[in-house]
C-alpha cells in the first residue's frame, strides 16, 4: 500500500472509531473467504459492517481514545465490526462467534471506553435501539388506549340503554 492509500485508510478508520456506536474488535485467522462473506452480510443486515485492517495504522487512529488498553486490542490478524447502533454489531458478532469457534472475540470500543470479551457480550444481551423505541411507543400508548376505553364506557352503556328502551317500546 502506497502512502496516499495509507493516509485514505487512516482518514476512514478515524472515521469508523469516531462516529460509531461500538467498534468490536475480532481475531479472524481460520476463517474462509464465505464465512466472512456470511458475517459481513449478517452485519450489513443490522446497519453494520465488518472490515480487515492493519494493526500499525489502527493504533495510529486511535490515538487519543482509550489510550494503552484500546492498543493492545490491535495484535494478530484483527477485523473489526461496526455499527452506529452500539448493540448491532456486538450482538450479531457474539452470535456468530457462538456458531464458529474460528472467530475470536477480543474486545471493544464504545466512544471513550475499552470493553472486554465479557463487556462486548454483556453489550450484545442488551434490547437494540429499534426493540427500545418499540416498547417505549408501546408504554405512551398503552395510557392512552385505556384513557379511551373508559371515556367510551359510559356512551355505549347509555346506548345500550335507549336500545333497550327501544326494543322494550317496539314489543
Amino acid at each position: 500500500m502506497d502512502r496516499a492509500g495509507k493516509e485514505a485508510a487512516l482518514e476512514t478508520l478515524k472515521g469508523v472509531f469516531d462516529e460509531s456506536g461500538v467498534v468490536v474488535v475480532t481475531h479472524y485467522s481460520g476463517l474462509t473467504v464465505a464465512e466472512m462473506t456470511g458475517l459481513r452480510s449478517k452485519l450489513r443486515e443490522q446497519g453494520g459492517q465488518l472490515k480487515v485492517i492493519k494493526n500499525r495504522l489502527a493504533k495510529i487512529a486511535l490515538e487519543g481514545k482509550g489510550g494503552d488498553a484500546a492498543s493492545e486490542l490491535f495484535q494478530g490478524p484483527v477485523a473489526i465490526a461496526f455499527s452506529p447502533d452500539p448493540v448491532a454489531a456486538s450482538k450479531v458478532v457474539a452470535d456468530y462467534t457462538k456458531e464458529n469457534e474460528k472467530l475470536v472475540l477480543i474486545g471493544g470500543i464504545m466512544d471513550e471506553t475499552v470493553l472486554d470479551a465479557n463487556g462486548v457480550q454483556a453489550l450484545a444481551k442488551l434490547p437494540s435501539l429499534d426493540q427500545l423505541r418499540g416498547k417505549l411507543i408501546g408504554l405512551i400508548q398503552a395510557p392512552a388506549t385505556k384513557v379511551a376505553g373508559v371515556v367510551q364506557a359510559p356512551a355505549g352503556q347509555l346506548a345500550r340503554v335507549i336500545k333497550a328502551y327501544a326494543e322494550k317500546d317496539a314489543a
